[in-house]
């Protein structure tokens, strides 16, 4: 396993010969830079790729107190909840 922060970091020698890549990344990741995972293992030869969900995850954190206590204050729910800002 071997980690890395950006796509030019991929050592050839790590997948010469590799049938299969497997390829993780935490969700504060950027999806630009999976993307240029993605394209530097497909300009390799690795074009095929199979999306593979190990988890899923639906977990939801309030917002701190202090932010739900000033948005209450000022009527500003619509951020909270998702809607449109006027």
């Amino acid at each position: 396993a071997y980690r890395v922060d950006y796509a030019d970091e991929i050592q050839q020698e790590w997948i010469e010969g590799a049938a299969t890549i497997g390829i993780t990344s935490g969700a504060s990741v950027p999806e630009e830079l999976v993307q240029d995972v993605l394209d530097a293992l497909a300009t390799a030869g690795y074009r095929d790729v199979e999306q593979v969900e190990t988890a899923h995850e639906d977990l939801m954190f309030s917002l701190p107190k202090e932010l739900r206590v000033e948005m209450k204050a000022t009527g500003d729910s619509s951020r909270a909840l998702g809607g449109h800002v006027r």
